[in-house]
């Protein structure tokens, strides 16, 4: 169980699934989720990188009650974080499934390797996804014939 702010229990969700992606689409009749374009590496060649946005799609199960859902994005060697950001939300039926959609905006990476996103619900790690930044070389670097 997860300590809600009010004193009472609330059932800690669990994740199914973690998507990194270009964006979200909600459809305004059906409530569907589209998750356009997903990935699980950024390549850059130089750094600090600069990444203009992306959004994390996360799909749960036993939710129930009200959580604050947090965000975290860690490079995994240091633990250093990168970002974290909440959302407050309300879920009615555990037996139903849950979704939630992060939008991240202009994220600056210092060093290529691995991080991750971590998933909070009302404080308690409770899922994630680990991705990769590659560095690339420029073109110039490449060697001929490869």
């Amino acid at each position: 169980m997860v300590s809600s702010a009010e004193g009472g229990h609330t059932p800690a969700p669990v994740v199914y699934a973690v998507l990194i992606c270009d964006y979200t689409i909600r459809d305004g009749e059906t409530g569907k989720v589209s998750v356009v374009g997903i990935f699980d590496q950024i390549r850059a060649v130089e750094f600090p990188a600069f990444h203009p946005g992306l959004f994390v799609y996360v799909n749960m199960a036993d939710a129930e009650g009200e959580y604050t859902m947090g965000l975290e994005l860690l490079h995994s060697g240091s633990m250093k974080r990168i970002g974290y950001g909440e959302q407050i939300v309300t879920y009615s039926d555990r037996l139903v499934g849950a979704e939630l959609v992060f939008d991240l905006r202009g994220l600056v990476f210092d060093e290529p390797g691995q991080y991750e996103f971590r998933i909070r619900a009302n404080g308690r790690h409770i899922g994630g996804k680990p991705f990769r930044l590659v560095h690339l070389k420029p073109e110039s670097e490449h060697e001929p014939g490869r």
